[in-house]
């Protein structure tokens, strides 16, 4: 008896802290950003399928708190979320113009924000 108390105890403080991690970040998250949202994707070393990584997983791996309703990371660098562009099945005719623009906006925003890049490909593995 003791130990299916002791099991539903632990069941739900698990589900407390995950409940609280998720949304110790949710009042600081910009609206069109989602913490469960693929950002990317990390190449498994097995060859496998590639480890999708999300905003939370980001969030957590970057020390991330919410400040003052400004989302910042564990040198209190504040967070800046960028979507990338460039998943193009026929490319514009201008898009390495594109990328290029992209590419100086990303280095400007560098200097003054953890930049967190959201890939384009939903599934989180960069298009060659």
């Amino acid at each position: 008896m003791w130990l299916r108390l002791l099991c539903a105890l632990l069941i739900v403080a698990g589900a407390s802290v995950a409940a609280q991690a998720k949304s110790r970040w949710q009042a600081c998250l910009p609206a069109d950003v989602d913490a469960a949202e693929v950002i990317g994707a990390e190449p498994s070393s097995a060859g496998g399928p590639a480890k999708k990584i999300t905003v939370t997983s980001k969030l957590n791996q970057i020390g991330a708190r919410c400040r003052a309703k400004r989302l910042v990371d564990a040198k209190g660098k504040q967070i800046h979320f960028y979507r990338l562009t460039g998943c193009w099945g026929n490319p514009p005719e201008n898009y390495q113009e594109i990328l290029d623009n992209q590419q100086q906006e990303l280095a400007r925003l560098r200097r003054r924000y953890r930049v967190i890049e959201i890939s384009c490909n939903p599934s989180g593995v960069m298009i060659q």
